[in-house]
């Protein structure tokens, strides 16, 4: 018996190692400063936050008036070397790595750069077709959807290396592994991104998602589920929805509703197609980077605790890791707003000026009656408007008489998750291997799935 114990000693003092305090130091900061920015929240004036939102409502509110002309500015020099590399090549451009990932892009995507682009300058000027430069299309794009974009992504990816490169997420997925393995089928370290978005935005979450894929720590199938299951709306922006709705002075029983079903969703949604389908294999230029499996004797936290000080002594330079936020920031201003101000305001057009989603919206009025939903024809066209917009079903549900019907829709808005203005966009520039068809199956899917569960709890509260 003593030879056994001192042999399980030895085992697990081989997995374990000793660090100095400036290594500890080297994890505990940095991931402590990004938990108080990223994951803990606060109220400011009456409105629930967290530390990366007050940046970025800070500098919005400073710079607001100027931000239209700014990101017009900004997509426009987009499409422009864009157009330039693919016409003549430049040198410089061609033997900078970065510049030219930046603007040498496939057909494609150069002309919805170009549109984005387009579509600015008419906004800006009023100048052009009014169904571009409308209030309800490119002007929701331009004046509401891109300025947020702009300044939360601009401290999302300054911030975002203390969250993945010293240490928080590798500690974070060893320790919650046991809970989300058997539950969603993911990696522990996927319970940060839910966070992220839970206290902050939906796109802070993606982007975590996408840059944790391409490092190599979530499979196509993880990333995939993440992506589309986990991204959920924050306090803030569900509070900013139920006030619209008229049902702010519900707001336990609405956010409740809206945690109950986007866990259901979280559930179904991975063990079927398409999901279901994607590949269990990492990120080919990368490989496998990821390790949260606990040996045996060694307690999940001492375990989680050593992995992230290994994590954060690869980090050499804080000037490395601030340079990449840089490089990150302009990727997503050069290359993912031009595609939100092509892609959402093309999204908007079809939704405001032609009866498409109207028409696709007829399956649910049986169904909406089926479950016993008051005003079932007024409200079916918000069951699917918000494919292109999360806000869209509210601006369509403000107008219905029933409290209960406006109870549904505003939690169908936050539980669809998937929306292409914004969402949508993003996944489809990422490396995480989603199609459009793909999204908006799952787009129905989650519908499908949330609407008996918003039905059900809606009756209940109301009853």
């Amino acid at each position: 018996m003593g030879a056994k114990s001192l042999q399980h000693t030895e085992q697990t003092s081989s997995y374990t190692k000793e660090y100095t305090a400036k290594q500890y130091m080297k994890f505990w900061l940095p991931s402590l400063i990004g938990v108080l920015l990223f994951l803990v929240p606060i109220s400011v004036n009456d409105k629930v936050t967290i530390g990366l939102g007050v940046l970025a409502d800070g500098l919005q509110s400073a710079i607001a008036d100027y931000i239209p002309l700014f990101m017009t500015t900004v997509l426009c020099a987009s499409a422009a070397g864009s157009l330039l590399v693919k016409g003549t090549s430049p040198s410089f451009i061609q033997k900078n790595a970065f510049l030219k990932g930046l603007f040498d892009v496939s057909p494609l995507w150069l002309v919805l750069r170009c549109l984005g682009a387009a579509f600015a300058v008419m906004t800006l000027t009023e100048m052009g077709p009014g169904v571009v430069s409308s209030e309800f299309t490119g002007g929701v794009v331009l004046y509401d959807l891109i300025p947020v974009l702009m300044v939360w992504f601009l401290f999302a990816c300054l911030f975002m290396p203390l969250l993945l490169q010293f240490g928080l997420m590798d500690f974070i997925g060893s320790l919650v592994r046991k809970i989300m393995h058997p539950l969603f089928k993911l990696p522990g370290r996927s319970s940060v991104d839910a966070l992220a978005s839970w206290m902050g935005s939906g796109t802070v979450g993606v982007l975590l998602t996408t840059q944790q894929y391409e490092s190599g720590y979530y499979t196509k199938r993880e990333a995939s589920v993440v992506a589309t299951n986990f991204s959920i709306a924050s306090i803030a922006f569900s509070l900013v929805i139920a006030t619209f709705l008229d049902i702010n002075h519900m707001f336990i029983q609405f956010y409740f509703t809206v945690i109950i079903t986007g866990i259901v969703a979280a559930v179904i949604c991975p063990r079927i197609p398409p999901l279901s389908w994607k590949k269990d294999t990492y990120y080919e230029p990368i490989g496998k980077q990821i390790d949260e499996v606990v040996p045996e004797g060694v307690s999940s936290f001492k375990w989680g605790v050593q992995k992230a000080v290994e994590k954060a002594s690869e980090v050499k330079s804080y000037r490395s890791v601030a340079w990449g936020g840089v490089k990150n920031v302009i990727d997503i201003w050069f290359a993912l707003i031009p595609l939100v101000m092509a892609l959402g305001t093309i999204a908007l057009i079809i939704a405001e000026f032609t009866p498409i989603f109207t028409y696709l919206s007829y399956p649910f009025v049986p169904f909406l009656q089926l479950l016993g939903i008051p005003e079932a024809e007024a409200a079916a066209p918000a069951m699917i408007v918000g494919f292109a917009d999360m806000f869209l079903p509210a601006v369509i549900g403000s107008g219905i008489e029933s409290e209960l019907t406006r109870f549904v829709i505003g939690v169908m808005s936050l539980t669809q998750l998937i929306y292409m203005s914004e969402i949508g966009i993003l996944l489809l520039k990422s490396k995480i291997p989603l199609s459009f068809v793909q999204l908006f199956v799952i787009f129905l899917q989650r519908t499908i799935i949330t609407l008996p569960v918003a039905a059900a709890m809606a009756h209940l509260f109301f009853f």
